[in-house]
Order: structure tokens, then C-alpha cells, then sequence
């Protein structure tokens, strides 16, 4: 049991988030929806947050410079047993001001379940911003 317990603070074991959108393409000012779905590690965890940030990632040359957008905290201060499931639903209303996706300009979606103790659980969603006609 203890040794479960320090697997799970370096991340090996842990509660997982996954966001599931209902789509990958919208428009400015459109609302995403979909849902979290979380997973209980081998342990009973404390998780002090699920955060939520839309970032802008540009591409110069080599480099990219990554944007925080938005950022939503979606639930706080839980616990969560292991093998637990929850699923938690998801609404975010994009900005109308989003520069259309392109091959140098990309978006996505980065939930973050922070922990009390150990390594945050993390997932990556890409989206695509269309043009408005």
C-alpha cells in the first residue's frame, strides 16, 4: 500500500482526466461543449482542482510561443477513490476575437487535475478555428 502511495505522487497510478469534445472544428464566439472523464488511480486521492486552459500556440520558424487564452476551473477540492469514474460536463464559450486556425497558428484545449499531493494528471485536445463567412 505505501508503495502504491509514492507511485502515485511521481504520477505512476494516479486519477486520469480525459476531455472528450463533441467535435473538433467551431467558429468564433461558438460554445464547445463535451465531457471530463475521470478515472481513480490505485489510490484514493485528494484533487484540489481541475483546471481547464485554451491556449494559442504560434509557430516562428523553430520556435513556438504558447498563449494562454482562457482559463476555467472546473471542480474543486474532491476526493476521488481509486477505480472511481466521474464524469463531469463541459461547456466553454470560445471568444469572438480567434484568429482562424493555420498551418503557424494552432488552439487546443489542456485539462489539468491537480492533486494535494504528487504530479498533475494532464490532457492535450487540439481544435481547429474556422473562418466566419
Amino acid at each position: 500500500m505505501l508503495l502504491r502511495k509514492y507511485m502515485s505522487r511521481i504520477g505512476i497510478g494516479a486519477a486520469t482526466v480525459d476531455l472528450v469534445l463533441e467535435k473538433d472544428s467551431y467558429y468564433p464566439g461558438e460554445t464547445v461543449k463535451g465531457n471530463f472523464f475521470i478515472k481513480g488511480g490505485t489510490i484514493k486521492q485528494s484533487i484540489k482542482k481541475l483546471q481547464c486552459d485554451l491556449i494559442k500556440i504560434t509557430k516562428m520558424g523553430q520556435q513556438k510561443v504558447y498563449e494562454i487564452i482562457a482559463t476555467t476551473t472546473i471542480l474543486t477540492h474532491e476526493i476521488i477513490d481509486s477505480d472511481d469514474r466521474a464524469k463531469i460536463p463541459f461547456e466553454f464559450a470560445l471568444p469572438e476575437n480567434l484568429t482562424s486556425s493555420t498551418d503557424s497558428l494552432t488552439y487546443r484545449f489542456k485539462s489539468t487535475l491537480v492533486f494535494s499531493k504528487g504530479v498533475d494528471s494532464l490532457d492535450h485536445d487540439h481544435i481547429q478555428i474556422l473562418t466566419k463567412s
